[in-house]
């Protein structure tokens, strides 16, 4: 116990709605507008001193909840899930770190939550993958507010003196692991030196336009680019997330090499392929990675990894994954909910984890500790992150020590959602010479600077 441990003691939700200027494909489900959750929430320590702390994230329905109930229909439940969340919160008593504050949520009120919303609800029920990405708003706030409150960067806050718990509180090693938890803490596992330049992974999505003949006449006329040479060129990109189907490898074969021949002729430095959850068996992503190695052995060459071609239920979809992973390194997505589904992907024979921060911050931490002890490769992955959802997100990244950079795709699709945060952060909202810049965030918490930030927001849609 600690003077500096903290409870919760007030909070805001705020519903932010973006209109996409174009689609955006999430597995079967193509997606136009998105609905921002942003959370202020107020901490206090053992002595009555107060902060406050924001967080934000998309509740990126199709992403979270497959499901054939309506968009619309889970976008309700879980907005009305967020306020239910932050009632609970706020009548919570525990007092802690907020990694602890987060852990001890995660694995109590917040599961009891869940199961008290699908048990009164009808349809489908709502995932621990949806649960996670609400409350994710609500941890991010808490650890912005404890830094707030102490005046230090959130990084600083991860070991001693502001942890009561070490990291074996938390994890556990597998047998034959070389390295024991017990003494360590998150900051054990960052990068000394988190850089200020990233390199920047742009998202090709599965109704992108590639070339002038897959116009439509119904694109915008913002004044951003539409084709993907466009977007090459005006970002200096060398880094191309491709989104497949994972149901059509004849669609899935010809999509990767047209993005890959237009990448390689603007310079394009590697690829990443992504089925978003929708394979079912090895032996397909297999035949397209073996045909591409026989026929486009170049491309094949700059494939840095493949993302999460299966279900991502992996309890209920035990696959084994080796001959995937044999051929390119294998990154669990939607299915790392944390550090325990990491471990069981890693049995499976999943090479690598890749981290995002609408899982929570505590438990993106807690999974890049247990991965990196055990020698498992790191990315940090978008879930087209705008306005404040951004800098945690980019911030992961520069401290996780990433295989290559992070992926940054609201520029994309909403880039005047970010305007106002824009103007304080140029180099973190629009990508330039293929990397983004951190370099403007300062402060305490995240560096978010929010009170420079001119943005109205709408009437709040609780207060506690």
């Amino acid at each position: 116990m600690k003077n500096t441990d903290i409870r919760i003691a007030g909070c805001e939700l705020f519903f932010l709605p973006v209109t996409m200027r174009v689609p955006l494909k999430f597995g079967p489900e193509t997606v136009s507008q998105v609905v921002c959750l942003r959370v202020r929430v107020k901490v206090q320590d053992r002595t009555g001193k107060e902060a406050w702390g924001w967080g934000e994230t998309p509740l990126s329905v199709s992403w979270v909840w497959p499901s054939n109930l309506s968009v619309s229909e889970r976008a309700r439940r879980m907005e009305a899930f967020a306020i239910r969340l932050a009632e609970k919160l706020v009548s919570w008593p525990n007092q802690g770190h907020p990694i602890e504050l987060g852990f001890d949520f995660i694995h109590g009120p917040l599961a009891d939550e869940l199961n008290h919303a699908n048990a009164a609800a009808t349809g489908a029920a709502m995932p621990y993958l949806g649960s996670l990405v609400v409350f994710s708003a609500f941890d991010i706030a808490i650890h912005d507010a404890f830094g707030n409150l102490h005046g230090v960067d959130v990084y600083a806050t991860y070991g001693p003196p502001f942890m009561n718990r070490d990291l074996s509180a938390y994890l556990e090693p597998e047998s034959g692991c070389m390295m024991d938890f017990k003494g360590r803490y998150p900051r054990d596992f960052l990068a000394a030196n988190a850089p200020l330049r990233l390199p920047v992974w742009h998202l090709v999505g599965g109704v992108d336009a590639l070339e002038s003949k897959d116009l439509t006449g119904q694109e915008p006329q913002d004044g951003y680019p539409i084709l993907l040479a466009d977007w090459i060129q005006q970002d200096g990109l060398k880094c191309l997330k491709v989104k497949l189907r994972g149901t059509d490898a004849k669609w899935d074969y010809e999509r990767m090499v047209r993005v890959g021949k237009i990448g390689l002729e603007h310079g394009v430095r590697w690829f990443s392929a992504d089925f978003n959850c929708t394979a079912n068996d090895p032996a397909y992503v297999n035949d397209i990675t073996d045909r591409l190695l026989a026929e486009e052995p170049e491309l094949y060459a700059r494939i840095l990894y493949v993302e999460q071609p299966f279900p991502y239920d992996l309890e209920a979809n035990q696959i084994d994954v080796r001959s995937v992973s044999a051929r390119k390194p294998l990154f669990l997505d939607e299915s790392a909910h944390d550090w325990e589904f990491v471990r069981l992907g890693r049995k499976l024979g999943w090479s690598g984890v890749a981290l995002k921060t609408c899982k929570t911050q505590t438990g993106a931490l807690l999974s890049l500790c247990w991965a990196k002890a055990h020698g498992m490769p790191l990315m940090v992955q978008d879930l087209t992150n705008p306005m404040l959802a951004m800098i945690p997100h980019a911030r992961l990244a520069a401290h996780a020590g990433t295989i290559q950079g992070v992926e940054c795709n609201a520029m994309q699709f909403y880039p005047a959602a970010s305007c106002p945060e824009e103007k304080i952060h140029p180099g973190l909202y629009r990508r330039r010479g293929g990397v983004v810049d951190l370099g403007t965030l300062r402060g305490s918490g995240f560096g978010y600077r929010v009170d420079e930030i001119q943005r109205d927001l709408p009437a709040a849609a609780s207060v506690l």
